[in-house]
């Protein structure tokens, strides 16, 4: 049955609310040449119409950048759907700063220190990762409202209180050694981010316990 739709003008710019598709789902309203980008492709359509459809209940915003589907949080990009060859992907704009326990985010390429992404071969896999997706959403936006950025030089920069805390507690130095990239990248920026010595040692202090615990910044 084809979906039934409701095409309205804001400010010069069309929008489109569909009702219920044929696999039960409800977008909400988006730009209408968007919606074109998803009915009029064939290559991983049923994938992208369900990755979307997660995304958009996360409460993202959806806009047309660079020919692609791109999402966002209070005008920052949060990530981007990929039509590849050979795969669908979703790409976080600072995936390197996302914890990801599960190993399901990969670098684009082995020069890629910023933007990392999953990959679906299969509608039941998206569906399958609708949990992770939402959470690295989450901690995408708490990264964004954080104002954090990806250091994009091939070594991390350890602020000086962190060296000196190595110093003093092997333990806490292997903790930290044994975690993904991306949750050292997440702490190393987060200590350098206060502008103080004794700041910075403070938030070393409060977050001790949880890099002994093997968890990131933004783990629950």
């Amino acid at each position: 049955m084809k979906r039934s739709s409701l095409t309205t003008v804001v400010d010069g710019s069309r929008f489109t609310s569909h009702g219920p598709s044929k696999r039960g789902q409800r977008h909400l309203a988006t730009d209408v040449n968007i919606d074109k980008l998803f009915d009029n492709v064939t290559q991983w359509r049923e994938e992208a119409d369900r990755l979307r459809a997660i995304l958009l209940d996360c409460g993202l915003t959806e806009e047309l950048k660079w020919g692609k589907p791109c999402y966002g949080y209070d005008g920052k990009n949060i990530c981007i759907i990929q039509r590849m060859k050979g795969f669908l992907a979703l790409l976080f704009f600072k995936g390197a700063l996302l914890d990801d326990p599960d190993g399901l985010l990969e670098a684009q390429g082995p020069n890629s220190r910023v933007g990392y992404r999953m990959r679906f071969t299969d509608v039941r896999e998206v569906a399958n990762a609708a949990g992770p997706i939402k959470a690295y959403v989450r901690q995408a936006i708490e990264i964004e409202n954080a104002g954090l950025t990806v250091d994009k030089s091939p070594d991390l920069e350890y602020p000086e209180e962190l060296i000196g805390r190595f110093e003093q507690d092997p333990d806490f130095k292997a903790a930290f050694d044994g975690l993904t990239l991306g949750r050292r990248r997440g702490y190393v920026l987060h200590f350098r981010d206060a502008k103080q010595s004794k700041t910075r040692a403070a938030r070393i202090d409060k977050c001790r316990q949880r890099i002994l615990a093997g968890k990131g910044l933004h783990d629950r």
